[in-house]
């Protein structure tokens, strides 16, 4: 799949190069191409350098809260919640802890370093599996939660934030939020739907994690619904900046008082992120190169003012469009939607609307598909059932929640 969608992007430049030379007589196109692939090769390096640090340091940070049994403590806590949920995963079973890290690395918007955590997971699932080929239902709904990607702390979004030079990082930090919990909850209703969880649902135990969490998710946006649009920029930055420093803290003060190393443990888990950062270079390099042909032979920009027309002729505000190549690319991609974010954020500017939106989608939804592939392959799954469609599902909820939000933010 990602093989005829990186082909496809070269091939759809060159049919708007020809034409760009041919019928508009434009024979500079040519050597708009190829600047460009030299352009996006630089910035692939440059992005790379940044990313390094961030792998490194997350989860150099996240082995600490590891050590320190803080993820055996969320698999407990999560435990009841995920047996109503997945009543084929017995109680104190590994997948529940691979799980919760998984979800915990998701939530740091550490995506790359979710998925070998999501992996081994998988492997623990598959082992309860009756079946080599066909997708538990266990599986499923932990793959469609994995792909919706309720990310708390969107690390990654901050640090291409910061590559193109935003004065505040952490401003999409709200909306990313807002939007990934939209994302979520779609995914959880229609795995429940389709799988007939509705009773479990409503079990006592479940109704203790999810009505709580509704609640305060419901008094937060009515909270935020009185606030200015200055205000809320304020908040969300402020939030922003104070979660990512208290969670450093917190892991290294609990690590501390538990005897942990923390030092040691720090650079155990930072080689990981090192090795894990070192590997994404090439692609990088691959799609951002694509991307950067793509726009460079007005291939992108057609596409986009044919949707831009539409929406301009039922009415509605078109600036969001200039984010939909991310919204687009991400099911299929996440280094081609990575690639068409930062590719946003210098064409309209970092604090643009697109690319406040591009950053919002971006954080608030998941490469379905590649998930998809990549984890049922793992295990030899090769019927998902209602896996793609209730991923996707969570994906267009993300995608529509992030616009509205940048607007009710940003607008």
């Amino acid at each position: 799949m990602l093989n005829g969608l990186w082909l496809g992007f070269f091939l759809i430049a060159t049919v708007a190069a020809l034409a760009r030379w041919l019928l508009g007589g434009d024979p500079a196109v040519f050597a708009a191409l190829v600047e460009s692939l030299f352009a996006m090769a630089r910035l692939s390096v440059e992005v790379m350098v940044l990313l390094f640090g961030t792998l490194t340091l997350w989860l150099g940070f996240l082995r600490i809260a590891e050590k320190a049994g803080l993820v055996d403590l969320l698999a407990r806590l999560l435990g009841p919640l995920f047996r109503r949920l997945m009543p084929e995963v017995p109680p104190g079973h590994p997948a529940l802890g691979l799980i919760t890290l998984n979800f915990a690395a998701n939530g740091l918007g550490l995506d790359n370093a979710a998925t070998p955590i999501g992996l081994k997971a998988m492997r623990a699932l598959q082992e309860l599996n009756p079946s080599s080929t066909v997708a538990s239902n266990a599986q499923i709904l932990f793959l469609v939660l994995n792909a919706s990607s309720l990310t708390l702390l969107p690390v990654s979004i901050f640090m291409y934030r910061v590559q193109q030079g935003a004065e505040d990082p952490t401003l999409v930090f709200l909306p990313i939020l807002l939007a990934t919990s939209a994302s979520t909850l779609a995914g959880l209703l229609s795995v429940a739907l389709m799988q007939r969880l509705r009773l479990r649902l409503w079990d006592p135990v479940v109704l203790a994690y999810l009505i709580p969490g509704a609640l305060l998710l419901g008094a937060f946006m009515a909270l935020l619904a009185s606030l200015s649009a200055t205000a809320l920029a304020t908040l969300s930055s402020l939030l922003g900046n104070l979660t990512l420093f208290g969670l450093i803290v917190a892991f290294v003060g609990i690590g501390a008082l538990r005897k942990v190393p923390v030092y040691e443990s720090f650079v155990e888990g930072a080689r990981e992120g090192f090795d894990v950062a070192k590997s994404l270079l090439p692609y990088l390099v691959a799609m951002l190169c694509a991307v950067g042909v793509l726009r460079a032979s007005g291939a992108l920009e057609f596409g986009l003012d044919g949707i831009r027309w539409l929406v301009d002729v039922v009415g509605l505000d078109t600036r969001f469009v200039d984010a939909l190549p991310t919204a687009l690319v991400k099911p299929f991609s996440g280094s081609a939607a990575r690639a068409m974010l930062i590719e946003t954020m210098q064409n309209h500017g970092v604090d643009s609307f697109p690319a406040l939106v591009a950053a919002t989608v971006q954080g608030s939804t998941e490469t379905t598909f590649y998930v998809l592939a990549v984890y049922f392959g793992a295990v030899g799954i090769q019927r998902v059932r209602h896996a793609v469609g209730c991923a996707l599902l969570a994906d267009l909820a993300g995608v529509v929640a992030a616009i509205f939000v940048c607007y009710w933010f940003f607008g």
